[in-house]
């Protein structure tokens, strides 16, 4: 009995362990690649800040592209091609932050895919949280 217990146990550390490697790559991905730019969490002191948090980054991806596919798709594009006519951020913030610079060359298609599912899995969920505004691209 207690072999089988045992057994089942790795058996389930074994099935659980990608999934926890998977997230803290991405993780790892985003604080290497986007992290320097895009903070988690709003700081106290906004004026320190170089591009928008992360978080709203997500909210406003969120209230343009409904599923994760499309997010992930436009999140990747975007940062690889970034065009005033493709950005999903409030005017103000294109204003102040200016255009994202192209990431060619600095992170891969199949790294800003890892990181955009990332960030759509862990940011904005739709609905909750107050709302500053209407996305300056309707979809």
């Amino acid at each position: 009995m207690r072999v089988k217990t045992t057994l089942l146990i790795f058996g389930a550390m074994f099935l659980l362990t990608p999934n926890v490697y998977a997230e803290t790559s991405a993780e790892a991905l985003f604080e290497a690649k986007c992290a320097s730019c895009h903070v988690k969490m709003r700081p106290s002191d906004i004026s320190t800040l170089v591009a928008p948090p992360i978080m709203g980054v997500a909210r406003h991806v969120k209230m343009t592209y409904r599923t994760k596919e499309e997010a992930v798709k436009f999140i990747t594009e975007y940062a690889l091609d970034p065009k005033e006519s493709k950005a999903v951020c409030m005017p103000e913030k294109l204003k102040r932050f200016g255009l994202m610079p192209s990431q060619k060359g600095n992170v891969t298609k199949e790294e800003l895919t890892t990181i955009a599912g990332w960030i759509y899995d862990n940011f904005a969920n739709q609905g909750r949280g107050k709302g500053h505004g209407k996305a300056c691209k309707d979809k």
